[in-house]
């Protein structure tokens, strides 16, 4: 950190890593309250210091450089202690200052995660917060995030990954006007022939896998479905929505249609078939110099989920 900090000023960092999570330095110039011939001269000083280009920029695009991908880890990293160095002169260390930024799906966010950061929040009113809800794939070395929360692993190895729900089953579930107008399927195979609902992964800008294979367990036997989903959308909450309208059957995590099975929107279909695990996970892209903000989220969120494990 000292080598960064001796090397490099506060502003070429941080107008490095805004421009890297914006993709323009010129709307990253405006955030920062800089003239665009400012900003094109702290770049260019940050890249004469570094002797490497980190930036490919044309009339329409930005793009890091393999050594841009690899200084904004640094960068990033670099910013975080400086703030944590920061906030610790504070005479008063139990009070939280400063954003916290965290990525999570859609249906979890708006049915659990936001009255549970809304009580975190109550607990620190100086902390200010932004959820970013997607459940599309963090990239944590564009996007400015503390951590997300996403169902599943991923495939990136260099995350630190902490399970929250390591629990969690996905269910079959439909509308009660869906089941009275086309029944109930009778076994997982049936599923073939009725309107399916499919959610989207969207791991990069250019591509996407669909979720339409569907795994259903009863005792010793497994039962895989490829489903012909009529519908299909990158966003769990719209799969959701369309379920509860009626549109067809969705394979969905039990936690994101709890209330909707509750209240009775939605009917779980072939309760004797058990659906596949879809762990809810924590990452992050490293784990050291983590502000305190980050550091008691964690732990509360941690807490907030022991709870509702043991419910």
């Amino acid at each position: 950190m000292s080598a960064l900090s001796d090397s490099f000023s506060l502003l070429d960092l941080e107008l490095f890593v805004r421009t890297a999570q914006t993709g323009n330095l010129s709307q990253a110039a405006r955030e920062m309250n800089l003239q665009p011939a400012t900003a094109s001269a702290s770049l260019k000083r940050l890249e004469q210091k570094l002797e490497a280009r980190l930036i490919v920029r044309s009339t329409r695009s930005l793009r890091l450089t393999p050594a841009g991908e690899i200084f904004l880890t640094h960068a990033r990293q670099a910013l975080h202690t400086l703030l944590e160095a920061r906030n610790s002169l504070h005479d008063d260390q139990t009070i939280l200052r400063g954003q916290l930024r965290i990525a999570a799906p859609s249906d979890f966010g708006r049915t659990i995660l936001r009255s549970w950061l809304d009580e975190f929040q109550d607990l620190h009113p100086q902390l200010n917060l932004m959820l970013l809800l997607s459940d599309r794939l963090t990239d944590f070395y564009r996007e400015s995030v503390d951590f997300a929360l996403r169902y599943g692993v991923p495939s990136d190895s260099s995350l630190i990954i902490k399970p929250l729900l390591p629990n969690v089953r996905r269910v079959l579930v439909a509308a009660p006007q869906y089941i009275e107008r086309y029944g109930a399927p009778e076994n997982p195979q049936a599923l073939i022939d009725h309107e399916t609902l499919a959610w989207v992964i969207r791991r990069n800008a250019a591509e996407t896998q669909v979720h339409d294979e569907w795994t259903f367990t009863r005792g010793a036997q497994t039962q895989r479905i490829s489903v012909q989903p009529r519908r299909t959308s990158d966003d769990g909450a719209i799969v959701r929505d369309w379920a509860v309208a009626g549109c067809g059957i969705a394979y969905k995590s039990a936690l994101d249609v709890a209330n909707d099975l509750a209240a009775g929107r939605l009917v779980r279909l072939l309760p004797e078939w058990e659906g596949e695990n879809s762990p809810l996970n924590l990452m992050m892209a490293f784990r050291e110099h983590q502000p305190p903000a980050v550091r008691q989220a964690l732990q509360f969120l941690g807490e907030k989920a022991a709870l509702l494990n043991r419910a």
